[in-house]
């Protein structure tokens, strides 16, 4: 039937036979006699020369369909290089070689050096107050070394079982940070501020004690101006006020870093003004209350350290104003009718999901179809056709390649809006 281009209803009255079929435990199969084929497919076709000329005609269609599903795969293959590269730049760019891992390991080094001063200065003098600072470091530095595990975490290639990456592991590490702060941080500083209230002891020689605050000031505000800086630089690159993108978390773990040190900072100068008081007043009493306001302050930023990032990690829209850039973009496509459904997820790491509904043109895109074809000969193709069967082969022929274009539209609608937001690492997008 394919050589010769005839339909099962066109064999029927041939002459037939069975034959052994050339697989074992096989029924036998059923043949027609070449001769007699060969003459039904002239009676069909009205001469040799026409029927040839028929299967020249379906064998450039088939090899056009065959380039048209090339041309697609070839997009696609391209598509996923360029995907590829992107993503392996991105994780060149981030982990603990890009800016947030350099503050965060920043940090660790600070707060390392400044727990083991601080815990040298309270074993030499028994300040509450010191001992609640020294606390305060070492809670900071295991809060940032699980930091660090989370960026080098998050860029890890996705898998079969974490299909969209492991971009996440930022937010979860701070919250695991802030928890570990508000457990560690804060209730100890606050059990020893109570034991210090409960169980006055004299006050020793705080020379050591305030020279090492001091010192521990200036390393701590080292660390808060970096990141400041760099989180001033993802606000700019963003389009966020300063303040608001601490507030949505857009980089949790530079934010880790910004509250724990303006906490220190806070610390370090609530510590010594009441260290000072009990020189002072040689009473062990405000520096009792310097443990108690240290805690608060350590429990204050926990607090809004699990906020922000539960918020984050339960998911939550991109601001209305990107989202309103993205759909305008897309409403813009010559092939898109109109877009519903809309959604535009922050899954972290300055990466977004965007999943929308698009109400295609039919119109557009079937005429974008014949643009590639010829007319004419489409025309002609029509005006032969005899029956229902060949209208129907007609229809699902080319009902199919336009469905596979439609395929490829919307790849090419998604490379586009990549190519103007980068920001957008899944997008999905499916057809009314």
């Amino acid at each position: 039937m394919a050589d010769f281009l005839l339909k099962p209803s066109d064999l029927e009255g041939l002459r037939k036979t069975k034959r052994r079929s050339p697989y074992e435990n096989e029924p036998p199969i059923t043949v027609y006699w070449r001769k007699d084929v060969e003459a039904k497919a002239l009676e069909v076709w009205g001469s040799k020369e026409q029927l040839l000329h028929e299967l020249m005609i379906r064998e450039n269609e088939r090899k056009r369909y065959q380039q048209n599903i090339f041309n697609v795969k070839r997009r696609l293959r391209d598509y996923r290089r360029e995907q590829g590269a992107q993503t392996r730049q991105e994780a060149q760019e981030a982990g603990l070689f890009g800016s947030s891992g350099r503050v965060v390991i920043t940090a660790i080094v600070i707060n390392g050096t400044n727990f083991i001063l601080k815990l040298c200065a309270w074993m030499y003098t028994g300040s509450h107050s010191m001992f609640s600072e020294s606390i305060h470091s070492l809670a900071d530095t295991i809060n940032q070394l699980i930091l660090a595990y989370g960026i080098h975490k998050s860029v890890q290639s996705a898998n079969l079982e974490h299909p969209y990456g492991y971009s996440n592991m930022k937010y979860v590490a701070s919250l695991i940070s802030g928890v570990g702060i508000f457990c560690v941080g804060t209730g100890l500083s606050l059990y020893h501020g109570i034991v210090g209230l409960l169980h006055p002891e004299p006050v020793q020689s705080l020379y050591w004690a305030f020279f090492i605050l001091g010192g521990s000031l200036i390393s701590e505000g080292a660390t808060l101006l970096v990141a400041v800086q760099s989180l001033r630089r993802g606000a700019k690159k963003n389009n966020l006020q300063f303040w608001e993108y601490v507030f949505r978390g857009q980089d949790p773990s530079v934010n880790v870093v910004l509250m724990e040190d303006l906490a220190a900072v806070l610390g370090v100068g609530v510590a010594g003004a009441c260290m000072g008081l009990s020189v002072l007043y040689n009473s062990p009493i405000p520096d009792a209350m310097g443990s108690l306001l240290v805690g608060g302050i350590l429990g204050g930023v926990a607090s809004f350290l699990i906020y922000s990032n539960v918020a984050a990690l339960v998911g939550r829209s991109i601001p209305q104003e990107r989202l309103d850039v993205i759909n305008a973009e897309l409403e813009s496509d010559v092939m898109v009718r109109a877009i519903h459904d809309v959604k535009g997820i922050d899954i972290g790491n300055f990466l977004v999901r965007y999943k929308a509904e698009l109400d295609f043109d039919g119109r557009e895109l079937t005429r974008s179809y014949l643009d590639k074809q010829d007319l004419n000969a489409l025309l002609e193709e029509v005006k032969e056709m005899k029956n229902i069967d060949e209208l129907e082969n007609f229809l699902l022929k080319h009902g199919e390649n336009i469905v596979d274009m439609m395929g490829g539209e919307i790849d090419r609608i998604e490379m586009k809006l990549r190519e103007k937001h980068p920001e957008i690492r899944h997008c999905d997008l499916e057809v009314l």
